[in-house]
């Protein structure tokens, strides 16, 4: 983006990146959810184990293996990317490419082709 007169580049506000201390919370509060799951499916395990079929108690207690990994995973994932930002690099056509000709074959030959 450009200022009125041209000169510099102007920021957006809506392009800046989300602040880092509201990132750091909104995955504390993600990891804090998933395992509050893993807690109640340590919990479900141990009230259902008598009452339901086997098989539904293991899916629980797999459940509760494996959210720990998956959570962690989540929670470093790091500061998401917007899409909706600027590119980084400035992003240019590349024109036809080609062989060189002889020496002449370019309209702003002063010889005009003729050697």
């Amino acid at each position: 983006m450009r200022s009125r007169r041209g000169e510099e580049p102007v920021q957006r506000i809506t392009a800046a990146p989300e602040p880092l201390a509201e990132d750091v919370a909104r995955r504390q509060r993600r990891y804090l959810a998933q395992m509050g799951v893993r807690l109640v499916c340590f919990v479900l395990t141990i009230v259902t184990w008598s009452h339901v079929p086997r098989w539904v108690s293991l899916v629980l207690v797999v459940a509760a293996v494996v959210l720990p990994y998956v959570a962690v995973i989540f929670a470093n994932a790091g500061r998401e990317r917007r899409d909706d930002a600027e590119p980084f690099v400035d992003l240019r056509e590349i024109g036809p490419g080609g062989r060189p000709g002889r020496i002449g074959d370019t309209p702003d030959d002063p010889a005009g082709g003729r050697a």
